[in-house]
């Protein structure tokens, strides 16, 4: 028991996040209450691959809560449990949106130097018709975006006897028009037409969302998300042909048991499959 309730604490469990689920199991609080499948919803617990997309060999398992926020830290646990293990830090790592915020892609660009091959997670899209972030241009030296109509967006518009930050409580810095320009501007009623002026909020992050909007464009970053088939092809294996659609034990630890077992189990027979391959050869 006392074993169970320090589990509760770990990042990828009690501690992936602050919101409070909607139900919570009497008999296994650490069970994350999901509808993820469009189906009946339940209580489940996820299983994290970190895998050599070249053999698709397993490399690292992680169990969590089966929510977003938790499979990120468990991504990251694997990630400095293989490097310290095995020696072994990949120059590109793909995974699917979930990991695409700009925390994620910053502590994978800035902290570990590692390609992120991973579509960006951004809502600046808008859908009214109105201009997106993505129709101003960002100028890093200059500090400020442009817009269409080649007017400048900064953060400060006058000098201030104390310097301020411009680092509000979200962790963004707001870029601001001047009201004068969009007044007379023709596009106010497609950029902002319900404000004086138009506004655009960076993260503080923004730089490492630039990068994984680059790489999106290189023929790596297309070879890497055919690739990441494979990682799929894991978790359907491990479902159809292992019959691991529900844990025999109960809670983190037993998660962890099972999950790191069947994998054990995928790796054996891709190792039996390559050494077959090589006898043959």
């Amino acid at each position: 028991m006392q074993e169970y309730l320090a589990t509760l604490n770990d990042a990828a469990f009690g501690a992936a996040s602050t919101v409070t689920p909607k139900f919570i199991s009497r008999s296994d609080p650490a069970a994350q209450w999901t509808g993820a499948h469009k189906g009946h919803a339940f209580f489940a617990y996820a299983t994290n691959y970190l895998i050599d997309t070249d053999h698709a060999v397993i490399l690292d398992v992680e169990a969590s809560r089966a929510i977003r926020q938790a499979e990120v830290g468990a991504s990251r646990t694997m990630l400095d449990r293989t490097t310290e293990r095995f020696g072994l830090t990949p120059q590109s790592l793909v995974a699917d949106s979930a990991y695409g915020s700009a925390e994620n892609l910053a502590w994978l660009v800035k902290q570990r130097g590692i390609a992120p091959h991973i579509p960006v997670f951004d809502k600046s899209n808008r859908t009214d018709g109105t201009l997106s972030r993505s129709d101003f241009v960002f100028d890093a030296e200059q500090d400020r975006y442009t817009c269409p109509e080649g007017k400048h967006l900064v953060q400060f518009h006058r000098t201030y006897a104390t310097p301020r930050s411009g680092i509000t409580k979200e962790g963004t810095r707001i870029y601001r028009a001047s009201k004068r320009d969009c007044d007379a501007c023709e596009l106010k009623p497609r950029c902002c037409p319900n404000t004086p002026a138009r506004k655009i909020p960076r993260d503080l992050d923004e730089d490492a969302r630039d990068v994984a909007r680059a790489l999106a464009n290189t023929p790596a970053y297309e070879r890497s998300r055919h690739r990441r088939k494979k990682v799929e092809m894991l978790f359907a294996h491990l479902k159809r042909i292992l019959r691991l659609g529900r844990l025999r034990l109960r809670g983190p630890c037993g998660a962890r048991d099972e999950f790191l077992l069947a994998a054990t189990a995928q790796n054996l027979r891709k190792l039996a499959k390559l050494g077959s391959m090589a006898v043959l050869a």
